[in-house]
């Protein structure tokens, strides 16, 4: 049985970007204070947390204070140290949700997709790659064009470049400029995702929500996808099966392919809260950020179940250089009825650099087309030129 007290128990959380900020904003009406450890000072998560520690993602000594000062760890960043958070908590008794070793599986992408294609999940065909050479027998094998993606550290499409032709191997190679795979092109109906919860026993997993990109990034989510029930139905069984080769408690973003003739197939596993997964904050019961608070505590994850249909629009930073942080013309989105402003609070934006999103939901009767030309149109009426 779960009780709650006075003071409640830590969550200690590596990073304190977005996610971070918003794991502490959906920490604190459950009673669970959060502390972050972030090498960035005042990070986002600083302004609603209880407290930041600066330090880098593999900093011993920082990673061991966080747990000496929580109940519980987690990360909102793939590139914590799993080997040291391992370590940590076997020394301290602090658990780490998820488990270091997802962390380790989920880290390299190679790895990660034979884990997948050992386990019977479907994916995309792929091979590793080591130099100009490899790629284009890849390129022979699998037809242009292709994806090269490096193994570690990309996110929010960087490390992922397409490859028309053979000619192109060695520039795309540098692009990434580390251990590469290379994966076929899939001709996709449409990308989709998957938020999915694993707690103590318990498995949840929210509507599938379809995912608009443009430059390998993401710019709006669709919930539920625009498919037929039964492509919906077997993207939660993939993702129910995925979950099965996961350890550890908290909530996951699966990333998915529906192909044309309705195959699904997994793109990549993010083992936190995902950006395709924000749109739960108004449009579901229990948000992606509740379900995770929950999880790693070993509570009640909450319904996954959807209020309204809704889309989610990323607010990108529309700059050409570093600048200082400021959104002109926001009036709009604040006066529209059903809209929702999510503002991150980085100090500086950058080309492209994701600043916030809006959230949209449906009236009676809204289509979700409609849904996602309103929240088009109000992503576009805001700017970071003045």
């Amino acid at each position: 049985m779960t009780t709650l007290e006075s003071p409640g128990p830590t969550l200690g959380v590596v990073g304190g970007g977005q996610l971070g900020r918003m794991l502490a904003e959906a920490a604190g009406p459950l009673g669970v204070e959060v502390i972050v450890l972030d090498p960035t000072p005042e990070c986002p998560a600083s302004a609603v947390c209880r407290e930041q520690l600066v330090g880098d993602f593999d900093d011993e000594a920082g990673i061991r204070e966080l747990a000496e000062r929580a109940d519980v760890l987690t990360f909102e960043i793939e590139l914590a140290d799993q080997d040291l958070l391992d370590r940590v908590s076997e020394e301290t008794g602090i658990p780490v949700h998820p488990r270091p070793a997802t962390l380790e599986l989920i880290h390299d992408k190679l790895h990660q997709k034979r884990a997948l294609r050992e386990a019977g999940i479907p994916v995309p065909p792929f091979r590793a790659v080591e130099d100009a050479d490899d790629v284009r027998e890849a390129i022979e094998e699998f037809g242009a064009p292709v994806m090269l993606k490096a193994r570690t550290g990309g996110y929010d499409g960087r490390g992922n470049v397409p490859v028309e032709s053979a000619e192109e191997t060695e520039d795309t190679l540098e692009a990434v400029a580390g251990p590469a795979m290379v994966e076929s092109f899939v001709d996709f109906e449409r990308e989709i995702s998957v938020i999915a919860v694993k707690g103590d026993g318990e498995v949840a997993t929210f509507p599938v929500g379809e995912n608009v990109h443009e430059e390998e990034i993401l710019r709006e989510t669709v919930v539920p996808a625009r498919s037929d029930d039964d492509a919906l139905e077997r993207a939660r069984a993939v993702a129910t099966d995925v979950l099965e080769l996961l350890d550890g408690r908290g909530t996951y973003g699966i990333e998915l392919f529906e192909t044309a003739d309705g195959e699904i197939l997994v793109n990549e596993i993010a083992p936190r809260p995902h950006n395709s997964g924000h749109w739960t904050i108004e449009g579901a019961v229990t948000s992606q950020f509740d379900a995770h608070v929950r999880a790693v505590l070993g509570w009640p994850l909450g319904s996954t179940e959807l209020r309204s249909p809704t889309v989610t629009a990323n607010l990108l930073a529309d700059v050409d250089d570093t600048r200082e942080a400021r959104l002109s013309n926001v009036d709009r989105i604040l006066e529209t009825p059903r809209a929702s402003l999510h503002w991150y609070g980085k100090h500086e934006a950058r080309p492209l650099r994701k600043m916030g999103h809006i959230t949209v939901t449906a009236r009676e009767g809204e289509t979700r087309a409609e849904l996602l030309e309103t929240a088009r149109e109000l992503r576009d009426s805001i700017t970071f030129n003045e």
